[in-house]
């Protein structure tokens, strides 16, 4: 059976253009990846929070690595997915936003955004495919929202074993269909396929793909969970006892996964990863509408859910590797969401496919240093050519089409109705409240001409105007 397996493996290889991989299988560090769904910044106890608690999650940061300048490619969920999943921009695989990128009432609209689509294309090697390629066992449990259909659940984009759910934390379906009570929480039932999945494929080399559907609404979380925050104080614009409740599901599943790797033994040789895929859904000010529920608050970032200002993208990271990551480090670095995938290749001591592009950087150097090490990158892109509407009646909105870049402190946004910028020095302006464009045009025009230049590289399409 092993020789079957192994002969298959070479075969699949030369196919695809990997080479075999440099370790071996007893070699190569399991990976567990836990992907939260809009929690904030600051959602963390770890990460500050006075109201939500996270013992489990602040236990894996003092165990490891925790990120503060950890980004995702975009402002909401499917282009981040996307661009961690394929390792790439999304101009290069076409998935801006979540359905449209025409929010919002069309007289509202200054441009016509570009045409988004909502299926990864087929011809994109995700990471998956690059993982079991080099030998692992894969699996994935959770919101996948890559597309819809036979060829694009993600048991056909390389796992192994899937099960994607749907929207709902109660009531919840799944596919292919796993039958569930009423009464079932969707985040403990994730968890315990996880914790399946890891206990059947203890003796081999594992990536698991958790992406919880918590804590993107609609809000609701179990009783017992919520009671633990009924009549506490608000701190810091964190004031909702459900969504704590959910934050708190989500807590105790990281806790049963750590508690099952050192049952088995595992513990050592697991790279534990805890992300987001974008901003808290709250800090909007007076935009109002849908988005003034403020269910979280991400302060001292600006904006949240659906901005390219630093609330909207930059989110919780934190890394457990034991024997390899000191513990209780913090890294400043800059990292983003398509650094995952040529990461896990170099863990995995693999090599790329040579047809398939990745545009980020492996930043395992950060991980052996404890976070000290810097990246060679010249800069960090965004860019989302559609808008996503606050409240529809007023015409405001999260953002128009837009982009961004980040060079070392200073982060410009670029706004395409009107072609004006702004720019920010992150370090001395966290909140990003002093606009520096007219104060240093020269840097202002330099950022500029950057992000312009990537967009070229890319063949980033834009928006039109009316």
């Amino acid at each position: 059976m092993f020789l079957r397996a192994a002969l298959i493996f070479v075969v699949v290889s030369q196919i695809a253009g990997w080479t075999e991989p440099l370790l071996a299988a007893t070699d190569k560090p399991n990976i567990v990846f836990i992907f939260a769904d809009d929690l904030g910044w600051t959602d963390l106890g770890c990460y500050g929070s006075g109201f939500y608690k996270t013992p489990h999650i602040d236990r894996l940061s003092e165990q490891g690595l925790k990120f503060t300048c950890a980004y995702t490619n975009a402002p909401n969920c499917a282009p981040t997915r996307a661009c961690l999943m394929s390792g790439r921009y999304s101009p290069r695989h076409g998935i801006y936003t979540v359905s449209t990128g025409a929010r919002g009432d069309e007289k509202f609209r200054k441009m016509i955004p570009v045409k988004n689509i909502t299926d990864l294309p087929l011809n994109e090697v995700t990471m998956a495919d690059a993982m079991k390629q080099a030998g692992y066992v894969t699996g994935m449990f959770g919101k996948w929202h890559l597309g819809k259909g036979p060829k694009h659940h993600p048991s056909q984009r390389g796992f192994d074993e899937a099960i994607s759910a749907s929207r709902g934390h109660f009531g919840f379906k799944t596919t292919p269909h796993v039958p569930v009570d009423e009464d079932e929480y969707l985040a403990d039932f994730l968890t315990d396929q996880a914790v399946s999945f890891i206990e059947r494929h203890q003796d081999e080399p594992f990536f698991l793909y958790l992406p919880h559907n918590a804590v993107h609404t609609p809000i609701h979380a179990k009783e017992t969970s919520t009671a633990k925050f009924q009549g506490k104080a608000p701190v810091g614009g964190h004031h909702n006892p459900v969504y704590a409740g959910m934050i708190d599901s989500v807590d105790e599943g990281v806790g049963r996964i750590m508690a099952k790797l050192d049952e088995l033994k595992l513990a050592d040789n697991t790279i534990v990863i805890f992300y987001s895929d974008n901003g808290g859904l709250g800090g909007y000010g007076e935009l109002g509408g849908s988005t003034g529920r403020n269910i979280t608050n991400n302060a001292p970032l600006r904006g949240g859910k659906g901005m390219l200002y630093e609330g909207g993208v930059r989110v919780p990271l934190i890394i457990r590797w034991p024997k390899t990551i000191p513990a209780g480090t913090v890294c400043d670095e800059p990292v983003i969401s398509i650094d995952f995938y040529p990461t896990f290749l170099e863990v995995a001591a693999a090599q790329p496919n040579t047809t398939h592009e990745l545009d980020g950087i492996s930043f395992l150097p950060l991980l052996k240093s404890g976070g000290k090490a810097k990246l060679d990158r010249d800069a960090l892109y965004w860019h989302f050519p559609g808008y996503l509407q606050a409240d529809v009646k007023a015409g405001t909105w999260r953002t128009t089409p837009a982009g961004a870049i980040r060079v070392g402190d200073y982060k410009l946004l670029e706004f395409f109705e009107d072609d004006h910028v702004e720019l920010y020095n992150l370090r001395d302006d966290l909140s990003q409240q002093r606009d520096l464009a007219a104060k240093l045009p020269d840097k202002a025009n330099a950022l500029r001409d950057q992000l312009h230049q990537w967009r070229k590289s890319v063949n980033a399409p834009m928006p039109t105007p009316k």
